[in-house]
Formats: C-alpha cells, structure tokens, sequence
C-alpha cells in the first residue's frame, strides 16, 4: 500500500491531532503516503476533494502537534448515505483520482456506520475517538442482548437491551478508555473543585451537568472532584431518595455538589431534562436543560422556608444554582494519556490497513499482566443483530446507586486510566505558557491560516490533483 487517506469526523475531541501524528509517524516508517481529507466525510462529497499531503517526502507536516487539541484537518457530522448509489460513485472516482488505496476515520460509532460503503470499495478502519467513552463495549457478547421491537404507532423500530452479565472483570472491556475520555474528564474535575469553592462560601446547592449523552463515564470520572451526589442516565432517579441525601447533606455541611450526567433519566424513563425537536447533524436529538430541571423540582420540594429557617437564603432559588461545563470538556491541550495512546492507536490503524484488514477498529485494551495495550476488533463486533451500534452505556457494577458514587469495581476501573494520566510536560506547560507576557502583545495564530496554505484540490475536469506531484 503506497498511499492512503485520512480524516476526522464528528465532534472534536483533545486527542485526534496526537491520532493522527500517530498515524503520519507509523506511515512515514513504512514509507507510505498520507493524504488527508479537509472536513471530514463532507471532503469526499466536495467534487473538489479539498486535502493535503501530511508527510511530503515522509516528514511529518510541522503544524501537526499533538499537543495541540482539535483536528488540522477540520471535522464535520456530515456522512455518506450508502442508498445513494450515485454519490458513493462519485466517492470512489475522487478517491481513485487521488490514488488513495486506504482510508482511516478518526471518529466514533457514527463515524464507524459513515465508513461503512466506502468499505465495500476500498478497506478502510477505524481509529477511535469520544470524550464520552462510548465506543466499545462492556464485555465481548453485549452485542447479542438487544432486541428489537416494532412500534405501530411510529411505524419504527426501537432497540432494547436485555439484562447483561453483572459479574464484570475489568479484562472484558473491548476497548477500555477512548482517546479524548481521560481530558474530559480532567476538565470536569477541575470545574467541580472550583465549584465546591463558591456552594461552601454562599452555602449553597450547586448542579454541575456533563457532557455522556446516554452514557455516565464522564459523570462517574467527575468523582476525583469529590461531589457528594453523582448521577448518572443508566440509573432511574428515585426523587425521593435523592431529596432525603440532599437534606441530610446540607444540614451536616451546609453545601452539596451534585453532578449529573445529561442524560439523566427519571423513574419511567423520560429523560430528566427538556429535549428540543431538533437534531444535530448527526441525527442525535439535542439534549438541553436537565440541570435546570433538577434545581426547580428541589425548588419545589425545598421551599424557601427550608433556607428561612436556617438563616442562609431568602429564597430557595438563591441557595441553588446551576452549571454546564459544556464544550470546555471537548477542548484544549490533551492530557498525557490521551496523547501517549491516541498516537498508538493512530499507527494501529495504518498497520492495519497495510496489513489489507478491512472494517476494523483499533482499540485500547487492559489486562493485569499487560497492562494498557493496542489491539484491533472486526467492526461487525460493536453491531447487534440488525446491525445497529449502540453507544457504551456505564455498566451498573462501576457504579453504587445508594451512595452516588463509583463502586469498588468503577474506584479500580478510573484508577487504570487517571493513576498515572497527567504528565510532567502537562504541569510545566501550565507555568512557562500560560501567561506568558508575549500573549498579552499578538493576537491567537490560527493553526487553520497556515494549514490552509498547504489545501490542494481535485482537478475534476483534468482527472487529476492540481499540485500534480505526491
């Protein structure tokens, strides 16, 4: 294999340009060529194909540092509908322009699905990417315990899972820490700890949401904060019992930290929070408010005599707010972890693709004898019956629901990955960088500015890339 393509897509995430340098340094030690694609699927659906080569005579392009968060290529949630027989036609012409004999996806489960009928034409991989920690799965056969059922009403399908196994090793986890999880999840801890500053000043009753949409990996992580509550969407919220905590909580400490993942359901199984209409790109229904609806019900049940009576608040909306860490969690300076094995993984997957492997995904695995280690699974492996892939959920083993905090098994899943996930470099870059007086003089460099000089673009007339040279 002489020359393969690149690309990242979906939402971003701290680690896809150490994924990708992963992948430029492995291809550059087999002396093969790598393009990559600007924006994702969206590029090959561009008649242009806008692109550029990340290893011009196999040396990696100097604006790729994996220290630095985000993806140079750009990232969209646009992707290739294999129905649509045409455009997957004119998908392969470009590819074959280019002379491009592999592709590698930096994404997660859409990114997987998006990859699917390129891979009937050309082998293809992927190499994965979440904050959410989704993509994987708990134990090999979790795959074979959805069913699906019809609706009448809806004329749909909907997928439910059957109860699993519940006595997990750790051993079992297909793909055990997604690059991009362990940032996030430093992001959020830093966030609950600045929070706790200001609920004991103000003696008040903070609600810190995160991001996991139906999974509660970053909720859980959140526990090196040290809330007092974390609640997660695979765990019903029994009010009632959540109230009572509360109480008890405030009157012993006069605060209580709560975090929430977004996804948080109640008892019957509604998501807690108000859910738009609309959809992202990507089909996912956007998720919006659960925080807020978790303060107004204990509003509710509170009531401001609650705070009157103890002298703190006049109002129990003055005693209770809110917070979203929000995208900060997908940004910035990745974390040793992430860098250290999303560049792994990204070399991973151009082993595979030489080695002609299609449809496979490179993974993160852990055993006691190993350690952290990379391997690959046949992507058919994440697909149920039907061949749907359903996002990780938080195994309920990881988690005890009657203290709201992780169980001895999550304690020793999270100490895997965080006991040793910050580097030295990471504390340093905090002292020589951050204030550093020449900020203060120039304006932020985009790293976009000097990558688009090296953009190039498919003739489609001419049948061939206008630099004329690889």
């Amino acid at each position: 294999m002489r020359r393969i393509a690149l690309l990242t897509a979906g939402g971003d995430t701290p680690a896809l340009n150490a994924t990708i340098f992963g992948a430029v340094e492995r291809a550059n030690e087999l002396r093969v060529q790598v393009v990559g694609i600007i924006k994702g699927f969206g590029g090959l659906l561009d008649p242009n194909v806008p692109h550029i080569r990340l290893n011009p005579l196999y040396s990696t392009l100097p604006e790729l540092d994996p220290r630095c968060g985000g993806t140079i290529l750009g990232s969209s949630r646009t992707y290739i509908d294999e129905s649509h027989a045409g455009e997957l036609q004119l998908v392969k012409k470009r590819l074959d322009q280019l002379g491009i004999e592999g592709l590698i996806c930096i994404g997660g489960d859409g990114t997987l699905n998006g990859m699917q009928p390129i891979s009937q034409f050309m082998p293809c991989v992927l190499a994965p990417k979440t904050i959410d920690n989704d993509l994987g799965l708990n134990y090999p056969d979790e795959t074979n315990e959805w069913v699906r059922e019809s609706n009448p009403e809806t004329q749909k399908y909907k997928y439910r899972k059957m109860p699993g196994k519940q006595d997990l090793e750790l051993d079992d986890i297909v793909n055990f820490a997604t690059p991009g999880y362990a940032t996030a999840v430093y992001v959020c801890v830093q966030g609950v700890q600045r929070i706790r500053s200001t609920a004991e000043s103000h003696r008040r009753i903070a609600i810190i949401e995160v991001m996991g949409r139906e999974s509660g990996y970053l909720a859980l992580g959140a526990a090196y904060g040290q809330p007092d509550i974390i609640l997660i969407p695979e765990v019903p919220l029994d009010y009632e019992r959540f109230e009572r905590r509360v109480r008890d909580l405030y009157e012993i400490q006069k605060n209580v930290v709560i975090v929430i993942g977004e996804g948080l359901r109640d008892q019957d199984g509604k998501r807690l929070g108000d859910i738009s209409k609309s959809v992202d790109p990507a089909g996912n229904v956007i998720f919006s408010g659960a925080a807020e609806v978790l303060q107004n019900m204990l509003i509710e049940s509170l009531g401001d005599h609650y705070f009157v009576s103890r002298k703190r608040h006049d109002l129990a909306k003055q005693a209770t707010f809110t917070r979203k860490i929000g995208h900060t969690q997908r940004g910035g300076r990745p974390i040793r972890f992430d860098r250290h094995y999303a560049t792994q993984l990204g070399g991973k997957a151009v082993d595979l693709l030489v080695q002609r492997q299609n449809n496979y995904v490179a993974i993160l695995q852990w055993n006691e004898q190993q350690g952290f280690y990379v391997s690959s699974i046949n992507g058919n492996s994440l697909r149920d019956a039907w061949r749907g892939i359903h996002a990780r959920t938080l195994h309920p083993a990881f988690y005890d629901e009657h203290r709201y905090q992780p169980s001895k098994l999550g304690v020793n899943y999270l100490s895997k990955i965080f006991a040793n996930a910050v580097g030295s470099d990471d504390l340093e870059i905090l002292r020589e960088d951050l204030f550093d007086t020449g900020h203060l003089k120039t304006r932020y460099q985009s790293i976009n500015v000097s990558v688009h000089k090296h953009i190039r673009y498919l003739n489609t007339e001419e049948g061939s890339d206008h630099s004329q040279q690889f």
